[in-house]
């Protein structure tokens, strides 16, 4: 992931506003906002005409979709590759309603996108009959208030810059979020009698990151370095690449495993302190686990059983707990995203890439020399284990080859034999911990993480997104895509077609909406009734969707469906072609079985 870069300094002095709508692309321009996704609207024409005219469609360039899910997800996936914010517009109300799916994703995966929303003139001597009154709000912010960091309606021009500076400074102050600005189509289109000058940017700048307290943070510096069996668990703290090295000096320090939950890249999983696949055998035995930037630091902890909803724990009671995040810091009432209340002994305030260094240093001071050997024992121990692991996972892998359908294991194993000396990016992966048990993960910004909020219709969408974010870079774009979701929003398609964007994608293909059907078996069973029913309502099979058809339908590459593991890599291969000398999208079709 990217350093956020500093704004231009200025516009070009020939550009000067005429109308309202020309303020709001000097501060777009201004900002570094370089690109805009949207389906287009009425509502926004003049913001639209400003941006491709006034503009000339650069800082920001316009990114045409045919769903404002799309758009939504496209600012979600380049926030997540780049650590920069990008602009998504939004259609009054329809568009927004449209929208809000996308807007909760980022809100619940603490992502920075600016939704810029357009309303019908409030001056109602100004609104077309029927439309203009059916698509006009009295606020249009409380849609999405509940799952956005800040709204706002600026009521003029001149309240203009202040609002957008608010918006934008909000969105990426930590702990992050969407926030979501609304322009009356009076005030775009409003003629201005005199220049508006734009404020200096850089003094409207999000402010540092807190540090935690001093005394905190000794006391967890002391817990950790006179553990028996310390265990570190890290989910979203992969969002500043720079602390993924220190985590990983905090990790070899204390010989501790590392449990990584995959909000963001946190650890390398070929390294030896690895563990996110074996939570169940570390966590037992640990007597302080130290958390960082956990969303679900309950549900991480144990694990519930799918048939009576139970929760198992499993830390031992006396088990000493530690979490540095700004989690506290973002709650709301309308959803739960803040998740069930955990048992924390030392709760830390503080942004995890300015706390971790000093903790590491902390923890070199007072670890006991007497325990050196203890340590080092430790880390043999499990070492030799992670090995263990990774060789049953490819032997696994190996010998599920001959089943039919696909396994989800072999398809992994050969999509990384095709890809695996590429500069790659997995932009979108939705075939679960396939990809971190048989792949090399192992710098920030190779993966991107989830949806966050689990709503459909995120993965093309966000995938382009992280495209656009690695634009001319040389990087491999991969898109591990399920087929129930492309199919909320297939039309991401024409997007990717339109704007020339390359990606690698796979569809994890297995004919089905396979979550509800797996609860549906699960029912049957304890209810001993009929498991064979359980495909009603869920499966996607009858008929088939032809996922390579689909795209070629849009001018694309489309290959499959593929139904064994020996025609995997020359499809893979002649896709990879595609995307690399065509700079295409090119959609490899596999069936896979469910899990």
């Amino acid at each position: 992931m990217a350093e956020h870069r500093d704004a231009p300094a200025s516009i070009s002095p020939e550009r000067r506003p005429q109308f309202g709508s020309d303020v709001i692309v000097d501060l777009l321009h201004a900002s570094g906002i370089e690109y805009a996704a949207c389906n287009p609207g009425a509502t926004f024409r003049g913001l639209h005409d400003s941006i491709v005219n006034y503009g000339n469609n650069r800082m920001p360039e316009l990114i045409e979709c045919c769903h404002e899910e799309i758009s939504v997800a496209i600012a979600h996936g380049y926030a997540k590759a780049t650590g920069n914010t990008m602009a998504a517009l939004i259609h009054n109300i329809v568009g927004l309603q449209h929208a809000s799916m996308a807007i909760f994703n980022a809100w619940c995966d603490r992502a920075p996108v600016l939704t810029l929303g357009a309303t019908g003139p409030m001056d109602t001597d100004l609104r077309r009959p029927w439309i203009d009154w059916i698509h006009t709000a009295l606020v249009q912010g409380n849609l999405v208030r509940d799952f956005v960091k800040w709204d706002d309606q600026p009521h003029t021009v001149a309240n203009v810059p202040e609002s957008f500076l608010r918006a934008l400074r909000i969105a990426q102050t930590d702990p992050q979020g969407p926030v979501y600005v609304c322009y009356d189509a009076g005030l775009q289109e409003e003629v201005l009698a005199a220049p508006t000058a734009l404020p200096d940017l850089q003094r409207y700048a999000p402010p540092a990151s807190p540090q935690a307290h001093p005394e905190a943070l000794e006391h967890a510096a002391e817990l950790l370095a006179n553990a028996d069996y310390p265990v570190i668990i890290a989910d979203l703290m992969g969002r500043h690449p720079e602390a993924v090295d220190t985590l990983v000096q905090l990790a070899e320090c204390l010989a501790c495993p590392v449990i990584d939950r995959g909000g963001r890249f946190n650890f390398p999983n070929a390294h030896p302190l690895h563990f996110s696949d074996a939570a169940d055998e570390v966590l037992p035995q640990a007597d302080v686990v130290l958390a960082l930037d956990v969303l679900d630091l309950f549900g991480a902890l144990g694990s519930v059983d799918k048939a009576t909803r139970l929760f198992r724990p499993a830390i031992a009671p006396q088990t000493q707990v530690i979490h540095i995040t700004m989690g506290d810091m973002f709650v709301r009432s309308w959803a739960s995203d803040y998740e069930r209340l955990p048992t924390v002994d030392l709760p830390i305030t503080a942004d995890t890439a300015v706390a971790l260094p000093t903790l590491l240093t902390l923890c070199q001071e007072c670890l006991p020399a007497s325990a050196a050997s203890q340590r080092a024992s430790r880390a043999d121990q499990l070492a030799q284990r992670h090995a263990a692991l990774r060789q049953q996972w490819q032997q696994h892998a190996q010998q599920a080859r001959h089943e039919r359908p696909i396994a989800v294991s072999t398809a992994t194993a050969e999509i990384w034999e095709v890809i695996k000396n590429e500069d790659w990016v997995l932009v979108n992966n939705a075939v679960g911990a396939w990809t971190r048990r048989l792949w090399q993960w192992d710098h920030p910004g190779c993966h991107l993480g989830s949806s966050g909020g689990a709503g459909l219709g995120y993965g093309l969408g966000a995938a382009l997104g992280g495209v656009l974010g690695h634009r001319n870079s040389g990087k491999l774009c991969i898109n591990l895509q399920a087929d129930g979701d492309l199919l909320f929003t297939p039309s991401a398609l024409w997007t990717a077609a339109h704007h020339r964007l390359p990606l690698l994608v796979v569809m994890f293909n297995n004919r089905s909406y396979y979550n509800s059907e797996e609860h549906a078996l699960e029912l049957a069973r304890l209810r001993e009734r009929p498991r064979a029913r359980a495909g009603i309502g869920t499966r996607l099979d009858d008929p088939p969707v032809n996922f390579a058809q689909m795209t070629q339908a849009f001018g694309l590459y489309g290959e499959g469906p593929i139904e064994t593991a020996d025609a995997i890599r020359p499809a893979l291969e002649r896709a990879l072609r595609v995307v690399k000398e065509e700079g295409r999208l090119a959609l490899v079709d596999i069936v896979m079985q469910a899990r």
